[in-house]
């Protein structure tokens, strides 16, 4: 998961000419590098008065998104402001955990929900945020119903929706669409059909960087949504017994087993990996004719791909539906948005200084053009009224009609499962890939770290 981490944040940063990720150290300690706008006097300290403290990940152009939020907040607040810390990505994930585990975390945590904020709620580590969501409607409402799923924890709201949007998106290219006189997939049985069309034509079907693993999850994220809809894997993710023996799963485990042996991906994919763009670079240079990969990819295959991009030859979709199958092809999977909780260790003042930073700033006008500017989709009803007419606005907006209408947006497998749950899933989706277990292995194999 980790490779995809900050592109998940600016898939379009690299298009609009954003800098890339900047290098910067880890903080280390608990003190925060900065504080907001407003200056004077130190950083505001996490045990006294109703200064707040937040921490969150380096990189731009999240990094200066987020300081600018902040400090903004603190110019309109000077009796309540915010200290913020900043980390690399994997600085923060050790530093936070820790850091938590000890009741000395911050006010405000960032983070991915899903399994990492299960973990919090389970430990009683952060507040339950549902009243405060009924008591601010407007703040729930504004949002997409669909990014609250990786916010719940058994019926009740622990997070924040935040920040941006980004789905899995099927990337086809046309002019091996063009070559063989075929449509862009409408079904898993067109998908099928489309196999035999593009091997006999000398392109593959579909690219796939195997070797990062993840990469093939995406598959089985989307094909258990379309045969089954969202239930299944919410079992998994409840923890529910022998969740992953639902005939949905061997049904989906079956056929993308199905795909691999009828050579629907390209030779060699367990090889490729996702991190060096190999796999984008089969797509856009027509030795594949399919991918299903990030809206985050958009951005380097603009860059790297030549005209691939703005001479039109890039073609995007959702995920067909599967014959029969009870899923909504509507819905999505991916990363609904970022999430920030509250400490459950802060003070009552602390507590409100981070509410009314919610209530008042976050997401408010200026962060949403802040990054739509970057190339970025906001968990945002109305967001795309700024996306203009540029030559990425069609993408834009085609994120956010997928993002804004899923009755649900699936937060991706590794994300939603605890790390100890993810690392197995992991593990035994490569094998499956790689037809060394069977679909009832696979469950079988899963079964066993429910609920770790």
């Amino acid at each position: 998961m980790d490779p995809r981490l900050t592109s998940r944040r600016s898939f379009l940063s690299l298009a609009l000419g954003v800098p890339a990720a900047a290098a910067l150290a880890a903080c280390g300690g608990n003190a925060p590098t900065q504080t907001g706008a407003g200056g004077g006097g130190g950083a505001p300290s996490a045990g006294g008065g109703g200064g707040a403290t937040y921490w969150f990940l380096t990189g731009q152009p999240q990094q200066g998104i987020r300081e600018d939020t902040v400090k903004r907040f603190n110019s309109a607040n000077a009796d309540s402001k915010i200290a913020y810390t900043e980390f690399q990505n994997d600085a923060y994930k050790t530093k936070i955990k820790t850091a938590i585990g000890a009741g000395q975390g911050p006010t405000i945590i960032w983070g991915w929900g899903g399994g990492g904020l299960r973990e919090y709620v389970k430990n009683n580590q952060v507040e339950d945020l549902t009243s405060f969501f009924d008591q601010n409607a407007a703040l729930k409402t504004k949002r997409f119903p669909s990014s609250f799923g990786a916010a719940t924890v058994d019926g009740k709201v622990y997070a924040l929706p935040a920040e941006t949007v980004t789905p899995i998106v099927l990337y086809y290219n046309k002019t091996p669409f063009d070559k063989v006189g075929a449509q862009p997939p409408q079904s898993w049985g067109d998908i099928m059909n489309l196999v035999d069309k593009f091997n006999s034509a000398g392109v593959a079907p579909f690219s796939l960087g195997g070797q990062s693993r993840w990469t093939n999850m995406m598959w089985l994220e989307f094909l258990l949504d379309r045969i089954a809809g969202s239930q299944v894997f919410q079992n998994v993710f409840e923890a529910k017994p022998d969740a992953w023996s639902d005939p949905a799963v061997t049904d989906m485990l079956t056929k993308v087993q199905d795909l691999v042996k009828a050579n629907g991906f390209v030779k060699g994919f367990s090889s490729i990996t996702a991190d060096s763009n190999a796999d984008q670079a089969l797509l856009y240079t027509g030795r594949a004719a399919m991918m299903v990969h990030g809206a985050w990819t958009y951005s380097s295959m603009k860059q790297d791909g030549g005209d691939f991009v703005t001479g039109g030859r890039l073609g995007y979709m959702n995920f067909p539906p599967v014959e029969c199958g009870k899923g909504d092809p509507s819905d999505t999977v991916g990363n609904p948005g970022q999430y920030y909780s509250i400490s459950s260790k802060a003070t009552d003042a602390q507590k409100e200084t981070a509410k009314k930073f919610f209530s008042t700033t976050v997401l408010d006008d200026t962060e949403i053009a802040a990054w739509v500017k970057s190339g970025s989709v906001p968990l945002v009803t109305g967001a795309d009224a700024g996306f203009g007419s540029g030559s990425d606005a069609d993408f834009l907006k085609f994120v956010y009609d997928v993002s804004s209408k899923a009755k649900n947006f699936a937060q991706s497998w590794d994300q939603a499962l605890s790390p100890t749950a993810a690392e197995k899933l992991l593990d035994n989706i490569a094998k499956l890939f790689q037809l060394s277990i069977s679909p009832q292995q696979y469950a079988d194999n899963m079964n066993k770290v429910i609920g770790t």
